[in-house]
């Protein structure tokens, strides 16, 4: 059998050696004795633990040797030593534990060992990661269990809730070191805002957390007012997001600081899309005054068709108009919903009033220039909020209202905004930073 000679230079270097050249002949005889159909499993078993342990073991002697060079420097004068005291860690590879000296101070008593390795609390900063993505796609609970599940680790629910909670309230205050602004201006496609609310549950009732989402989409094929439903537009090739529980006036503000960071404030190409909420387009007004602006379709649809099922109640007869009066909305916009609805009158069944054909015509009056649907089609532009409804507000449903919890109001806003940031660039410059 060949031999290898190796040289190593401490102790731990020694170990590490022998455990690894352990590891592996471990792993090759079990891959020779497990049982037929058995092998990969058995040997991958192995693999994870074995491997995991390993690594851990070499993390914690490496951290043990530079903590005892920094122990062993010259006394300092007025620094006095105390002993060593043991500390358990949590890392991306598990827990593991390690000794340094504790010194005091006229400023008091700390481990020099600590700062040098730059160890805060008891997770590592590659762990903080780990829990906190898990914290903020999932429960806290839900993520306890995925984390020890993938990661072999116990890490309380209570925990992953301060750090995600820790995380996203850093991500909100750094919003000025993030690079999405560069993107943006770099990006191809022309420049939306999306905004819309969604209901959450606080420690102070049901409250609406308000949402924009800043992006640059390149425009998709044309189409044509049958297939508008089944386009799939590109996916925006960046994204920023804001969202905060607090009055329209001061969300305003916040949305007037993201799109002056983002270089987009004065854009020419700049389009805002939402609902038929009067806070939307005041806050429109407000901040991008000559953003051209779009009534979100699938409202003024779903506007158009609570309308007429007020009216006709036979389902084929609702339906058959339900069909000519979006045809009217999205082909020929303002001119062609108002001859509709005037058309409509000369329909009403004995006895049926038309409120409800005026209740639409004063929902849609303050949107009349929001209703260009034809020619944005036509151009492959988006005539719907689908960006915030189908993303940010499906994450509000899912994470903030399925749990049942009671959300601090303070929270809400920065967790939503780190769920956003979570599929961009700028998540792993959060934790370089960090």
């Amino acid at each position: 059998m060949p031999t290898l000679t190796i040289e190593y230079q401490t102790d731990a270097e020694r170990m590490a050696f022998e455990q690894a050249i352990a590891y592996v002949q471990n792993l090759n005889q079990l891959a020779h004795t497990a049982e037929h159909g058995t092998v990969l499993a058995v040997c991958e078993q192995l693999a994870l633990s074995g491997g995991r342990q390993l690594l851990r073991e070499t993390l914690a002697a490496t951290l043990q040797t530079r903590a005892d060079t920094t122990d062993a420097k010259k006394k300092v004068p007025g620094h006095r030593r105390k002993g060593r005291h043991t500390r358990w860690i949590l890392t991306a590879l598990g827990t593991l534990r390690f000794g340094r000296q504790y010194t005091t101070t006229a400023d008091g008593g700390h481990f020099l060992a600590d700062d040098t390795l730059g160890i805060d609390g008891y997770v590592s900063p590659a762990a903080e990661r780990m829990a906190v993505f898990a914290g903020t796609r999932d429960s806290f609970a839900h993520a306890q269990h995925t984390l020890r599940e993938l990661c072999g680790w116990h890490l309380d629910d209570e925990v992953i809730r301060q750090l995600t909670h820790a995380a996203a309230r850093r991500a909100t205050a750094h919003r000025e070191t993030r690079t999405d602004d560069e993107r943006m201006a770099r990006a191809p496609g022309d420049l939306e805002v999306a905004i819309d609310a969604g209901k959450v549950n606080t420690d102070t009732g049901w409250r609406d957390v308000k949402l924009a989402v800043f992006c640059r989409r390149k425009a998709g094929p044309p189409v044509g007012l049958d297939q508008w439903k089944d386009r799939t537009l590109p996916t925006p090739s960046v994204r920023a997001v804001v969202a905060a529980i607090e009055e329209a006036s001061a969300f305003a503000g916040r949305v007037r600081a993201e799109s002056d960071r983002l270089n987009v404030t004065t854009a020419a190409d700049l389009t805002v899309l939402g609902d038929g909420a009067e806070w939307i387009w005041n806050l429109s007004a407000a901040v991008v005054p000559q953003a051209a602006g779009v009534l979100d379709a699938f409202h003024a649809i779903a506007h158009v068709a609570d309308a007429v099922k007020a009216i006709w109640t036979e389902p084929s007869a609702a339906a058959e108009r339900i069909a000519t009066g979006r045809r009217a909305l999205l082909g020929q916009g303002k001119v062609g919903i108002e001859t509709w609805i005037a058309d409509r009158f000369g329909e009403l069944p004995a006895g049926a009033d038309g409120e409800p054909l005026i209740g639409l015509a004063t929902d849609l009056l303050p949107h009349a220039t929001r209703r260009e649907y034809a020619s944005r089609l036509a151009r492959g532009r988006s005539i719907g909020s689908g960006l915030v409804e189908g993303s940010i507000k499906q994450f509000v449903n899912r994470r903030l209202k399925q749990t049942g919890a009671k959300w601090k109001v303070a929270h809400v806003g920065p967790l939503v905004e780190l769920a956003a940031l979570i599929d961009t660039p700028d998540w792993n410059t959060l934790w370089v930073a960090a």
